[in-house]
């Protein structure tokens, strides 16, 4: 797929100089956390960042995941409502402060597309001169502004028209005349579906950017069949944006600002290449500088580049969430500990706790690819399961390569009947 227009010459760019741009510029992102984000200069302690200019270096640090983040802002509510992650105070520099589920309180700082939402948009189809209807919601959280202020950079305008309100909306669409959408794809589907009812007319949406929840192909070839050529952005109030879908349909491009990893679930440890994992981002941002942030999500980098001629790595897209704990006879199991018994053996390359049986009779099974199998194996690691998780598991020890490459690392196969 021949591509003739880019948001900017970084999309094209050879990968290797983008490669080294970015661990250029880690080693100054990772001092600059250490010196303006409170919160870093903590867990970042001791760490020299000139040498962090390698993604194994990096891979050493931390990951921060959310619930760190909530529990360190609450902590500090009186003295600092961003729990030390913040380079940036209230004035001038500071153009609002948003609030996610938790709460959750992010900055945004006051500088042209914070979140860099334009180059997603961009890709996208949206263009300068056009009306974009954006029915994310503008209370308190921050996903009407990202897509906001990207669709303000690409020279569009914006109806802010939230979300509800189904009939003014679609009276809206159909005397202004938007040519794009952003928002998620769910009420799209909903103005769409009330407009056949109603008699609206809203042919003039062609295109939309969405977000929010997943759009799996089966809903984007609804889009289709209807004549709204639809693209997912995935971006966060904590990180911007992440990574976008582009015309050629094949995975989500990373974005130029942030650099990501994909780590086994409950761990920092990298995985190998088109193995499903969490997906953790370090963001080039100096506003909100979050090193190593455990998104939640589980992905998996695509091989090669985009046939768009984007150079950029992609990965899979949105493939369910890492937080995989669970409760087994009144105890919570998690990831981590999983990952705990696996390093205790050097044979062990891959483990998978399934958790099985009916209510009040949990069965725990734990599936483990190693590359010398033996009883004597089986028995030491069924010991390591009773000592790290306090509770009794069969071991089961299989071929490598035979687990399912899904980014689960506790699988919850009871039944709730």
């Amino acid at each position: 797929m021949a591509q003739t227009e880019f948001f900017d010459a970084l999309e094209a760019r050879p990968a290797d100089e983008r490669e080294a741009a970015l661990m250029a510029a880690l080693p100054a992102q990772v001092a600059h956390a250490q010196k303006s984000a409170p919160a870093f200069a903590g867990l970042l302690a001791g760490v020299d960042a000139s040498t962090v200019a390698s993604r194994a270096a990096l891979a050493k640090l931390p990951v921060i995941r959310k619930h760190e983040l909530l529990e360190r802002q609450k902590a500090q509510r009186a003295t600092d409502p961003f729990g030390g992650f913040s380079a940036l105070r209230w004035g001038p520099g500071m153009s609002r402060v948003y609030a996610s589920p938790g709460p959750i309180y992010e900055p945004e700082a006051a500088t042209r597309d914070y979140w860099r939402a334009a180059r997603a948009l961009f890709a996208a189809g949206f263009r300068s001169g056009e009306l974009v209807h954006n029915a994310f919601s503008y209370h308190m959280t921050p996903g009407a502004f990202i897509l906001e202020s990207g669709a303000l950079a690409v020279g569009c305008t914006v109806f802010p028209a939230g979300t509800g309100q189904t009939e003014q909306q679609l009276q809206a669409i159909s005397e202004l005349r938007p040519q794009a959408y952003t928002g998620t794809p769910s009420f799209l589907r909903i103005l769409i579906e009330k407009a056949a009812e109603a008699g609206a007319d809203v042919s003039s949406l062609r295109k939309a950017s969405v977000g929010g929840e997943a759009c799996p192909p089966s809903l984007r070839d609804w889009f289709g069949e209807r004549g709204v050529a639809v693209f997912q952005t995935y971006a966060t109030a904590d990180l911007g944006l992440v990574a976008y879908e582009t015309q050629a349909r094949e995975g989500l491009v990373i974005d130029e600002g942030v650099i990501v990893e994909i780590v086994r679930p409950g761990t920092g440890e990298p995985v190998p290449d088109g193995e499903v994992g969490e997906l953790v981002v370090t963001t080039l941002n100096p506003a909100y500088p979050l090193v190593r942030f455990g998104t939640g999500d589980l992905s998996a980098i695509l091989p090669g580049a985009c046939p768009t001629g984007r150079t950029g790595q992609r990965i899979k897209g949105w493939m369910g969430r890492a937080d995989q704990t669970t409760k087994v006879r009144g105890m919570f199991v998690h990831p981590s500990q999983v990952a705990d018994i696996a390093r205790r053996f050097p044979q062990v390359k891959k483990a998978r706790l399934v958790v099985s049986g009916e209510m009040a009779n949990d069965q725990m099974c734990l599936r483990v690819e190693a590359s010398e199998a033996d009883s004597g194996l089986q028995q030491q690691i069924e010991a390591a399961v009773r000592d790290i998780t306090k509770l009794r598991a069969q071991v089961e020890l299989v071929q490598p390569g035979s687990l399912p490459n899904d980014g689960k690392v506790i699988e919850d196969a009871r039944s709730y009947q």
